[in-house]
């Protein structure tokens, strides 16, 4: 399954709102029979980066989006999420 865009608007951000739905998508994942979680996140969000990796996700790749990316040394990371019993 693939997280997109999750977003939490500014106003809101702060408040737990971003784990509670990144919880629920892995129960969501988990109720379904899904095997894993895939998400992609850039270098610089970092906060997003966090909460990512304390839901249990971890990077497995990265990769510059455009040649432009490459010579700014940006990056966007992929991260995955195994679920238990697969």
């Amino acid at each position: 399954l693939e997280l997109k865009r999750m977003s939490v608007s500014k106003d809101y951000r702060g408040r737990g709102i971003s784990k509670v739905l990144c919880g629920e998508v892995l129960r969501f994942a988990r109720a379904r029979g899904y095997g894993a979680v895939v998400l992609s996140t850039s270098m610089v969000q970092v906060a997003a980066q966090r909460l990512y990796e304390s839901q249990g996700f971890r990077k497995v790749g990265a990769f510059s989006p455009s040649l432009l990316g490459s010579l700014l040394c940006f990056q966007i990371f992929h991260y995955r999420c195994d679920l238990p019993g697969h």
